[in-house]
């Protein structure tokens, strides 16, 4: 292991966050810069081993913030960009900062296709429902009916679920946040950097300006939280509420939310969280539930090893590449070929 020992302040930029007042990105950005310092020693990297990418949108700002190597590329490119990076160096710790416009809309193929792959990223889903940087129009995880800037009586579309998105494009890492669990947060994205393959987790973030409170409902407080969301966590039972008193059970081919000591359900009864299960069928039940009838499932959903054939078949290709090459520097390539000198 290496002597260094990081601190969240080494990976903190000298710029001014300029983010809105009461933003969720803030708490997001305060729970990478807690994470890092672990994920450096966890991975042995050093600080010039990370790199930060994003595309357009209020959490694309997100690279200034951070003393890291960084790219601002454009709308809905952030994975693609992403994806030539860690094939061109495989050693570095590549994360994607997107939101849900810029990575479900215009980025929705190169969000899918990164997942398909299986390149080793990882991925933070800002989702606040709205288009916040280009000043309030609707996304595609905006609530149906909604109204906004640009759907002024109301959404007629319904939205997308990332969580099954990602789960069905054979995502091998899925986790859910809210902004406010800063802990949980910084624990799930470290869980997702150690993890072999892309990554995602997802944060339930507040934009105060154009979608105030979108999340409100299950998430508003301590108190909310704990009785309308559902931390799961492998090997543990899936239980939820102010005393653990709720949990999960399957019958037939749906969830069902009981109460334990009523109906004759009891603890045996309470499934328990398998992350690792490489069947998808239960971790897109999990994150498709919905509030009220539901609680919102966070913590980590789906977490499965799968082999990164991507990087590890286009690494061998470019090494067998170079092994056989005549053009080894930009001179052997200025003079290859056919050449002639003018006087």
């Amino acid at each position: 292991m290496a002597d260094y020992k990081y601190t969240p302040e080494s990976f903190k930029s000298d710029q001014q966050v300029k983010w809105c007042a009461g933003c969720g990105d803030h708490a997001v950005l305060n729970s990478v810069q807690r994470a890092l310092p672990e994920v450096a020693d966890a991975l042995d990297k050093p600080h010039e081993k990370f790199v930060f990418v994003s595309g357009i949108g209020c959490s694309s700002r997100f690279i200034y913030y951070m003393r890291t190597f960084g790219f601002h590329t454009i709308h809905g490119r952030a994975a693609a960009v992403a994806t030539g990076i860690k094939v061109a160096n495989p050693d570095l710790s590549v994360w994607v900062c997107t939101g849900d416009g810029d990575s479900l809309a215009i980025g929705g193929n190169h969000f899918i296709h990164a997942l398909r792959r299986n390149i080793d990223l990882n991925i933070i889903l800002f989702n606040n429902e709205i288009y916040g940087l280009t000043k309030g129009q609707y996304s595609p995880t905006t609530k149906l009916g909604t109204v906004t800037k640009t759907s002024p009586y109301g959404t007629v579309e319904h939205p997308f679920n990332p969580g099954e998105l990602a789960i069905g494009a054979k995502g091998t890492f899925f986790a859910r946040t809210v902004d406010a669990e800063v802990m949980l947060t910084k624990e799930l994205l470290k869980e997702a950097a150690l993890h072999k393959g892309t990554s995602v987790v997802e944060a339930l973030v507040n934009c105060m300006i154009f979608n105030n409170k979108t999340h409100a409902s299950f998430a508003a407080d301590k108190a909310t939280r704990a009785k309308n969301t559902i931390t799961l966590r492998h090997g543990e039972k899936m239980l939820f509420g102010e005393n653990n008193e709720k949990g999960l059970v399957l019958e037939g081919l749906k969830l069902k939310v009981v109460t334990i000591g009523e109906d004759g359900y009891t603890i045996d009864d309470i499934l328990t969280h398998d992350a690792h299960c490489q069947d998808t069928t239960l971790h897109g039940m999990l994150a498709a539930m919905k509030f009220p009838e539901y609680p919102v499932a966070l913590g980590v959903i789906r977490s499965v090893d799968e082999p990164c054939i991507y990087d590890n078949e286009v690494e061998k290709q470019v090494e067998a590449v170079k092994a056989t090459a005549k053009i080894h520097t930009m001179d052997d390539l200025l003079n290859s070929g056919e050449t002639w000198e003018i006087k």
